[in-house]
């Protein structure tokens, strides 16, 4: 007789034990994907590491432009007239000077290999090759007009700063570089302000100026020093960019023996009088600046004269009011006549006997495409002085 066999009762201390046997292995397995998986970031970081110092280019290029392309530029008659060899500027095709010529900014594109060690110069030839455009080109003063030098200098430091970029230069040479071209940079939005915008863009000069300012004040606080001149960029970035509170936070997160410099308490407290509309204690702090601070300082300097006729021409509304134009000078920082055409710039009348008459009513804003950044110069130009522009943009002022 066929029995049915019962099925196999399991105890509640065998079903425990399976549970948790079942569990282990569970977590044992977790913990061996994680670990895995922890091992195969590890080896991915390590492998994308080398992958990037492998992929960065070291320049073997030792002369400002590289062979290859100052053949191609003089066989395509695209020399600068800075470039070619003496006596043969006036030839067909002129020949170019392996002394002169210097790598000009090429712009990325599809096909072009930008990479070429070849063609990529290192750190020491780049900054060689910065002092030879300040030293023979920038502050020479057989060549001219300056807008053309300026022209010139100004597409080879992006050439300069372009191997920059593709090398990952870093170190004392990158910083020596970029506080030569920021000085040039400052100095140029000051003395080609007003110019035609075909021979000088304020913008374009204004963002390449930003883009090395960062640049410069990131290697401050991220390489180790010492760094000399730390404290008169500090200052001159929180100069060329008033009002900005981006300038300012960083300011306010420097070192207290940074922040309490001389140099950028004073740019801190001209900051502060440009935000609380002060224009009289703006203007009195800034006859304190070096003349490379006042540049800085330059293109702020028509917004704060403009405050200042704002407001005396609500302060002083009264047809019996006559306003002494020696006095208005004297606060505005410019001499009689140039204060005489700011005031009229403005709706601001002045009569023969040097009177001015203030009156809310009166008191137009300029078109916008009339430039008078220009009668502000002085408050600027009079602090150079005997000052060459070699010793401008070397620091020396």
């Amino acid at each position: 007789m066929n029995r049915r066999r019962a099925p196999r009762r399991t105890s509640h201390s065998q079903r425990s034990e399976a549970s948790s046997n079942k569990q282990w292995m569970q977590i044992n397995e977790q913990q061996c994907q994680s670990k895995d998986k922890a091992h195969r970031k590890e080896d991915e970081e390590k492998r994308h590491r080398l992958l990037g110092k492998e992929s960065v280019p070291l320049g073997t290029c030792q002369t400002m432009c590289p062979t290859h392309e100052l053949l191609d530029r003089e066989a395509k008659n695209r020399l600068h007239c800075f470039e070619m060899l003496r006596g043969t500027e006036k030839d067909r095709k002129p020949r170019g000077d392996p002394l002169r010529a210097v790598k000009e900014y090429s712009r990325p594109a599809a096909g072009k290999d930008l990479t070429n060690p070849s063609a990529l110069r290192p750190p020491a030839v780049l900054l060689n090759t910065v002092h030879y455009l300040i030293d023979d080109i920038a502050t020479s003063p057989g060549l001219h007009p300056w807008t053309e030098v300026y022209s010139f200098v100004f597409d080879r430091l992006r050439g300069v700063k372009q191997d920059m970029i593709i090398q990952r230069v870093s170190g004392k040479d990158c910083v020596a570089i970029l506080e030569l071209t920021v000085r040039f940079l400052i100095y140029a939005s000051y003395r080609l302000c007003g110019q035609p915008l075909r021979l000088y863009d304020p913008l374009i000069n204004d963002t390449h100026l930003q883009e090395n300012l960062s640049w410069l004040l990131d290697c401050y606080s991220t390489e180790t020093g010492p760094h000399p001149n730390q404290e008169e960029f500090q200052a001159i970035g929180l100069l060329y960019n008033l009002g900005s509170h981006r300038a300012a936070q960083h300011i306010i997160e420097l070192p207290e023996q940074l922040r309490s410099s001389p140099s950028v308490r004073l740019a801190l407290s001209i900051n502060q009088a440009f935000l609380e509309t002060n224009p009289v204690r703006l203007l009195r702090l800034a006859h304190r600046l070096s003349f490379l601070q006042a540049c800085a300082l330059h293109r702020h300097l028509p917004t704060c004269c403009r405050d200042l006729l704002l407001i005396y021409s609500h302060g002083y509304s009264n047809r019996n009011c006559r306003f002494p134009l020696g006095k208005l000078a004297q606060l505005l920082s410019l001499d009689m006549k140039l204060t005489a055409e700011f005031c009229r710039t403005f709706g601001v009348d002045v009569n023969q006997d040097d009177q001015v008459f203030f009156s809310k009513g009166a008191f137009t804003e300029p078109q916008q495409k009339q430039m008078y950044c220009h009668l502000c110069h002085s408050i600027v130009s009079d602090k150079q002085k005997d000052l060459t522009l070699g010793n401008i943009i070397h620091g020396c002022a």
